[in-house]
């Protein structure tokens, strides 16, 4: 599994240096291991900006301008949330033309029948259209 992780890292720099692109990271449920990746990559500072680990609600409103609203409605772990994650990483690192966020569960415990251990939403902003995909990993 490392070794895509690392694969996927150097293409996605590649990709960014191409592009004249920076790159900036929203993480919670991985915490700093999504922009550990990225700046084990020699030559990252090219194409890696910042990044954050809002690991509490607090954090995520206060670092990254989620709204309460959305945390209240659909919880932490949720695509919306996961969305102004990113948006809002995009949005306080102004050299970033991508960010990248994670929100999920990652366990053993904290898990329920409708948000289990293991689930997990990534988001992806500044090409347009925010995306956002739910994993469940087990």
């Amino acid at each position: 599994m490392q070794n895509k992780i690392d694969d996927l890292s150097v293409q996605l720099g590649q990709l960014l240096v191409q592009h004249e692109g920076m790159l900036a990271t929203a993480e919670s449920c991985t915490g700093g291991l999504l922009a550990g990746a990225v700046t084990a990559i020699a030559g990252s500072s090219a194409w890696f900006d910042r990044g954050w680990i809002t690991y509490s609600n607090d954090a995520k409103r206060k670092e990254l301008n989620v709204s309460a609203a959305a945390l209240k409605e659909f919880g932490a772990v949720s695509e919306e949330v996961a969305r102004e994650m990113a948006q809002g990483a995009l949005a306080q690192a102004p050299r970033a033309k991508l960010a990248l966020s994670t929100t999920g569960i990652a366990g053993p415990g904290g898990g329920t029948a409708t948000k289990p251990v293991g689930l997990v939403y990534v988001a992806v902003a500044g090409l347009g259209a925010p995306v956002v995909r739910r994993f469940l990993w087990q």
